[in-house]
């Protein structure tokens, strides 16, 4: 007879399938790894500048929405100071109920003073902006490059401990920036704003593998065309050419590449306008700042474009801008950089009485900024043909002011070209080049003025026997 017991199983056990009989794996151990503990200042740190960021960007809807004026920078500190006394307050009870640690008075209110300094500082960017000798900052995550104003590049250290760390300090300058909140973020990968000294600030992320920061400075923000001559951008007959063209109330556009200095030739064209006139600026990001000098120019409206926001509504492009500064009755309209279909209603303004009006356009000599007029033109809901594209161009533009680097040792920035619009020839606009550029695209003397448009200009100032030293008047 056969055990039953004799391999350790019962009658019960051969009844039963043998997947069941054997016992199942068991999952092995899991190590546990303690999280690091958050230190109590750490923790309070982080409280704060979430406060402040959240508190912050609420008034300003607030304002925005109850059309309120902008907070000054003075009022946004004070803010800024309410909120992070109140927060850390609520963070020392919260701690308290729950039984945490809290931080010691003295360094509470050292906190409170970094979150000030980080949010209304610049932090990591504070010693580059302080040395006035760098132009352009372009960031890429921990990678730094800048350029002097010399023509000098330099590879330079990390401005933040990490590339989150980055995105979270363009986040706070945008968020009070200009007259409104920019958001930077994964819904919005593209920011672009003022910083408080004017500096223009250029920067994207989640389209790049690390996020990317271009920061572009005016070192003339208040520019007159005496301080150019002085600089060597120009001779004593450009100047006084200039100045009879602003007083003179021509229309004046002007182009150049990228970095060549197009705004500050606007803002020093701007100081010859008298200080009685009423001045209306149109810009996507504010950077003319003619609305600080008020000695200068004490009637001035400064407009911004702005983007759409969340749900995609309110946006105000610059054409809209430039049809609303007709309604705002300007003496002159300003466009701080044409790009775009705001052209029409810029040229429009231009040829219905708001004479002396003035832009800057990116092109890579003095004629192609008519073939750009043209393709901005082309993208309005007007849909014209070139035919009358040109025809109203030839209508609205007096001159053309072309800026280059010049050529050689010591490269600095000139004026290259300046060009007369005559008349428009179906698909050509005909100009006169009164000046051209020299063998170091600095300007001489070209082609003849119109005599009727020299004479206006004798009637404005100008100097026309400057014009005849030909290259002997600049600067060496």
């Amino acid at each position: 007879m056969t055990n039953p017991h004799a391999r350790g199983t019962s009658a019960a056990d051969d009844r039963v399938p043998l997947w069941q009989q054997q016992a199942l794996p068991t999952p092995a151990p899991v190590e546990v790894i303690a999280t690091p503990e958050i230190s109590p200042t750490q923790r309070l740190r982080t409280y704060l500048r979430q406060e402040l960021s959240t508190g912050l960007s609420n008034r300003i809807r607030e304002d925005e929405d109850a059309q309120r004026p902008a907070m000054t920078p003075a009022q946004r500190r004070a803010f800024a100071e309410a909120i992070l006394a109140d927060a850390a307050e609520a963070h020392t009870q919260t701690e308290l109920s729950r039984g945490g640690s809290v931080v010691p008075p003295e360094v509470e209110g050292s906190l409170i003073d970094q979150v000030l300094n980080e949010i209304f500082g610049l932090a990591g960017l504070e010693p580059l902006l302080a040395d006035q000798g760098i132009e352009n900052i372009n960031i890429t995550g921990d990678r730094v490059f800048v350029k002097y104003a010399n023509g000098k590049r330099d590879r330079l250290a990390a401005v933040s401990g990490s590339d989150a760390e980055l995105v979270e300090l363009i986040r706070d300058l945008a968020a009070r920036s200009g007259m409104e909140e920019r958001r930077f973020d994964r819904g919005s990968p593209i920011v672009n704003f003022q910083l408080p000294g004017g500096a223009r600030v250029s920067a994207v992320m989640a389209v790049t593998a690390r996020p990317s920061v271009s920061i572009r400075r005016h070192r003339f923000a208040q520019a007159t065309l005496a301080e150019l001559r002085r600089k060597g951008s120009l001779t004593e007959g450009l100047e006084s050419l200039l100045t009879a063209i602003v007083r003179a109330k021509k229309n004046v556009l002007i182009s150049g590449g990228t970095a060549v200095g197009k705004t500050t030739m606007l803002r020093a064209l701007a100081s010859a306008i008298p200080p009685w006139e009423r001045l209306v600026t149109i810009e996507d990001v504010l950077e003319l700042g003619l609305d600080d000098n008020e000695a200068a120019h004490p009637d001035v409206v400064a407009l911004q474009a702005r983007e759409a926001n969340i749900e995609g509504q309110g946006a105000v492009t610059q054409s809209d801008l430039v049809w609303q500064s007709l309604r705002m009755s300007p003496d002159r309209v300003c466009v701080g950089e044409v790009r775009g279909p705001e052209v029409l209603p810029l040229l429009n303004a231009m040829s219905m009485g708001n004479d002396g009006s003035m832009g800057t356009i990116h092109s890579s000599t003095s004629h192609g900024a008519f073939t750009k007029l043209a393709a901005y033109a082309f993208q309005g809901p007007e849909r014209l043909t070139l035919e009358a594209i040109n025809l109203l161009t030839a209508s609205a533009l007096h001159f053309v002011v072309h800026l280059a680097w010049s050529r050689g040792e010591g490269s600095t920035r000139v004026v290259s070209s300046i060009r007369e619009v005559v008349d428009a020839d179906e698909r050509q606009i005909v100009s006169n080049e009164i000046f051209q550029p020299g063998p170091d695209l600095r300007a001489v003397p070209g082609h003849p003025m119109r005599t009727d448009t020299l004479d206006e200009l004798i009637d404005a100032g100008y100097n026309s026997d400057l014009a005849d030293r030909g290259t002997s008047g600049w600067r060496p």
